[in-house]
């Protein structure tokens, strides 16, 4: 019988947790793929106590004898993921077989200086918010059709007659616009040649791959980074990621059919958080923001930014259920909601007067609204040592009913600590 596929997305603005879960469903899974983003994202996993941070490799890298496959849709930074991979090495840890997409492009160190550069070009009160990790230049490359992938820091020649008609433009702007010095040929070239014979190894049609693996019986997981809210078509525009994290992004970035996917689980952090600059209707920037940043470790796996932290907003949540047709929750992170006498869950934004119950991701409208929010029971008991439904508080069982009733999906998973055994598994 012809394996499946099943996608894991963010649900919201990212950081919702979606390593841990990847982590956590790892032993019924025999393929881990990444399908967008790039080293913008980090995917945190613990296992044994020990904390690993994932930004271009799969979650699935600690597990023995899977495979791993970096797809085409992601921008791959060489330096990083050499990085990462020299990491799991020196721990004994690289257990799985990678595979990486030949035609996945590659950012390159000016991609990086244009990023900053043009972030920096902005000024005060107009940034995006980016990490600086060249990844929205690298899709601009990408796009504009000229980009370098995989495939060609594998072509010295290739990649020369590129990189050559590359940086007769890009030092044209580094210099002209940004008032940056220019970059020097010689020494990019060198160092993608050697990226190249370090990555040479792990490089074949990823496509291919996963088709072949699901010829033969066996199950993915396509894993997307940043979040639903975060997409460059459907999030908060422009405050949005450079890729479509949603579900239909699966699909083209890794080269599987719709048909072949069977499930879209949706990775729903059991509050709100955000990166950087754009609208959050339910942030708190008063003592709940500062407890849930504090006891949750809201600060980025990749820049260390403070993330802006706030309740459930179910409006949203909704609108991310229907656009990735998500047939299943993951809900982490529902230990740090311990300690609270009351939580609030936004369930409407009231906007000039009137409630409105459906979301709308232009950034004038969020900009504009307020949260109405139900109150709900807190809990206090200690939930870590939780690993069934029924051992929850029943408060905490009534928050999760209460997601599984107004988003009309059914919660599978719910994370009660940051660990990989620290996790509820329900209808799988």
């Amino acid at each position: 019988m012809r394996g499946k596929a099943e996608v894991i997305v963010g649900a919201q603005w990212g950081d919702e947790g979606k390593g841990r879960v990847v982590d956590s469903l790892g032993n019924r899974v025999d393929v881990f793929a990444r399908y967008q983003g790039g080293a913008n994202a980090g995917h945190t996993v613990i296992v044994e106590g020990c904390k690993y941070v994932f930004h271009l490799l799969p979650s699935g890298m600690l597990y023995s004898g899977k495979l791993c496959v970096i797809g085409n849709g992601v921008v791959i930074d060489p330096e990083q993921l050499i990085y990462e991979l020299k990491m799991l090495q020196d721990q004994g840890k690289d257990r799985a077989r990678l595979v990486i997409s030949g035609a996945a492009h590659v950012v390159m160190p000016y991609h990086k200086l244009l990023d900053k550069a043009q972030e920096n070009f902005r000024g005060r009160g107009k940034k995006i918010g980016t990490t600086g990790r060249g990844i929205g230049p690298c899709y601009v490359d990408k796009y504009n059709r000229a980009g370098i992938r995989i495939y060609d820091i594998l072509d010295p020649d290739k990649l020369r007659e590129k990189l050559t008609s590359n940086l007769d433009i890009i030092n044209l702007q580094l210099s002209r616009i940004y008032n940056e010095e220019p970059v020097a040929f010689d020494e990019i070239f060198q160092q993608a040649i050697e990226w190249g014979k370090v990555l040479s190894p792990y490089v074949a049609d990823a496509s291919l791959v996963l088709h072949e693996a699901m010829e033969s019986g066996k199950s993915i997981l396509l894993e997307g980074a940043q979040g639903t809210l975060l997409d460059v078509d459907h999030g908060t525009y422009p405050f949005v990621t450079s890729s479509n994290p949603v579900s239909a992004g699966a699909c083209v970035g890794v080269g599987v059919a719709p048909t072949d996917v069977s499930r879209v689980i949706g990775v729903v952090k059991a509050y709100c958080t955000r990166v950087g600059a754009g609208p959050f209707p339910t942030e708190d920037e008063g003592e709940v923001g500062q407890y849930l940043r504090e006891k949750g470790g809201e600060f980025g796996a990749t820049t260390g930014r403070p993330r802006r932290c706030g309740w459930l907003d179910l409006v949203a949540l909704k609108f991310s259920a229907r656009l990735n047709g998500m047939g299943a929750i993951a809900l982490t992170k529902l230990d740090v909601l311990t300690g609270f006498d009351e939580i609030s869950i936004c369930t409407a934004y009231r906007i000039d007067g009137k409630e409105e119950k459906n979301f709308n991701s232009n950034v004038d409208f969020l900009n504009k609204v307020e949260p109405v929010y139900k109150l709900m029971r807190g809990w206090k008991e200690d939930i870590s040592e939780c690993r069934s439904f029924e051992d929850l508080p029943e408060a905490a069982k009534e928050y999760v009913r209460y997601i599984e009733n107004e988003t009309g999906v059914p919660v599978c998973l719910i994370g009660v600590g940051p660990g990989r055994e620290e996790t509820i598994l329900r209808s799988l």
